[in-house]
């Protein structure tokens, strides 16, 4: 799980395997695989980064660094 926040300043944590896209619309738009979307504060850069850390982490993807 990834850690994303809110327009609200609320944080929490998000499935990152259940991110269909990513749109800037101008705010950080994840939209998800269930059909649904989320804006979030954080910039993609960001996001992108911690996604790449997260699947790192779980050994899934060996060859992402």
């Amino acid at each position: 799980m990834v850690i994303v926040t809110r327009l609200n300043g609320d944080e929490y944590y998000i499935n990152p395997h259940q991110i269909e896209s990513i749109e800037l619309r101008p705010d950080t738009t994840l939209f998800m695989l269930s059909g649904k979307h989320v804006i979030v504060r954080d910039k993609v850069d960001d996001l992108i980064n911690r996604i790449i850390e997260y699947r790192s982490r779980i050994g899934g993807f060996k060859n992402e660094t």
